[in-house]
């Protein structure tokens, strides 16, 4: 089956399944799209075991099969949907939020890793590194889903906006984190001195080189936009910033996530007020709005159809019930460390860490980055625990962080959050 065949498929099926949703369930479409995309891969594994010589459960898999999720995500559509994301920002409130948004992009990553990693090390027997490594790709909120459930969630301006800047950064240090112990973990045990020797460079080159990339690749389409008044190219303009920028990083052993987000910062915040037309000022938004509908619908699709792909066995139960409970608490320290660091310094609203701690989404690039691990005794494990953790994130997490957000009544006017 040909990328054409493939795309039409999910796209038909995304479509689908919206409109299932949109009549039936009523919940966010994301969300939705993610239940019924589960619920119908269930329904080909009991078929499975029901009826072993049909040929449907074989087909559906080997169809799964055909995508190559960490590939489809982290190469091709993570970047869209970042600077999407980070398009829609509101950059003022953000930059009032820098303080708490840094130190949870950085240290928090590092906290919740080592929480995890440690606890879960514990709990299984496996190697420290291994479980460290885990803890770096389970640790980071995707932002894809953070920002899908947010749209529903109506939290107040200040925290919503702790919460979508975090995950804007942290996927790319939790990718670069992970990309360093993976290396380290996975290695021969006299590779592991070179190896900790070469962690801190990858990692600044990665984070510093990708950031610096955005901002370069940002300000050359920022400078030529503000010499065209055509929306329609405009949009091209951006769409190429993004694809070519993104292949450039690869190239450059950079942070793509990173590279996106920038550049989707500083086009969202100089480039609307200096760069565009009016005109381009509305089309733009709505064609990025389309886009991340779009890709999230279909993103949301697939991971609820990568169930097909992982082996669910009994002895699995206590690791994945253990990393449910760890990455909450991997989370509580992400949040509450660096809140408690800048109390003495700000105010924070009402209910901010447990709000946070529980909006903290978990989401495809978690997923992707378990199905990147090499081969070995403890892959099939952590890569069951991850999906559970995930879809536990989403569904669960992800409708109700606006109810335990209306506890605190964080939309009154009277938050002290600034």
């Amino acid at each position: 089956m040909d990328v054409l065949q493939l795309a039409a498929i999910l796209i038909v099926l995304s479509a689908g399944f919206g409109i299932v949703n949109h009549h039936l369930l009523r919940l966010p479409r994301a969300i939705g799209i993610l239940l019924i995309a589960l619920l119908a891969s269930m329904a080909v594994l009991a078929l499975g075991a029901l009826f072993p010589n049909m040929a449907v459960l074989v087909e559906t898999r080997a169809l799964v099969a055909e995508i190559d999720f960490p590939a489809t995500l982290l190469e091709g559509m993570l970047g869209l949907l970042l600077f999407a994301g980070a398009l829609h920002v509101d950059f003022a409130t953000l930059r009032r939020q820098a303080g708490i948004v840094l130190l949870m992009a950085t240290i928090g990553v590092g906290l919740s890793t080592m929480v995890f990693g440690l606890a879960f090390a514990l709990i299984t027997g496996f190697p420290l590194l291994v479980c460290l490594t885990f803890g770096a790709l389970i640790s980071p909120t995707d932002p894809v889903a953070v920002l899908g459930v947010l749209r529903d969630a109506r939290l107040e301006e200040s925290l919503e906006t702790k919460i979508a800047g975090e995950s804007l950064f942290n996927d790319g240090v939790g990718y670069t984190v992970f990309l360093v112990l993976a290396g380290l973990a996975f290695s021969t045990a006299d590779n592991h001195a070179s190896g900790f020797s070469a962690a801190a460079m990858l990692l600044a080159r990665e984070a510093v080189g990708g950031v610096l990339l955005g901002l370069a690749a940002g300000w050359l389409v920022f400078m030529l936009m503000r010499r065209v008044d055509d929306p329609q190219l405009e949009i091209l303009m951006t769409l190429a910033l993004v694809l070519g920028a993104g292949q450039l990083a690869a190239l450059l052993h950079v942070s793509m996530p990173l590279m996106a987000v920038t550049a989707g910062l500083l086009i969202g915040d100089v480039g609307t007020r200096e760069g565009m037309s009016e005109r381009t000022r509305s089309a733009l938004p709505v064609f990025w709005h389309t886009m991340d509908e779009l890709l999230n619908a279909v993103l949301f699709l697939i991971i609820g159809f990568e169930v097909l792909a992982i082996s669910f066995r009994a002895d699995f139960i206590t690791a994945m019930l253990g990393g449910l409970v760890l990455a909450l608490l991997g989370r509580l320290a992400a949040v509450a460390i660096p809140v408690l660091i800048l109390k003495p310094f700000r105010g924070f609203s009402a209910g901010v860490i447990p709000i946070m701690t529980w909006g903290g989404i978990k989401g495809g690039i978690s997923v992707a980055l378990a199905l990147m691990l090499p081969d070995s005794e403890w892959t099939p494990m952590i890569l069951t625990t991850t999906y559970a953790i995930v879809v536990f994130s989403i569904i669960v997490q992800g409708l109700t962080v606006g109810w335990l957000a209306r506890q605190f009544d964080t939309g009154q006017s009277g938050s002290i959050d600034q």
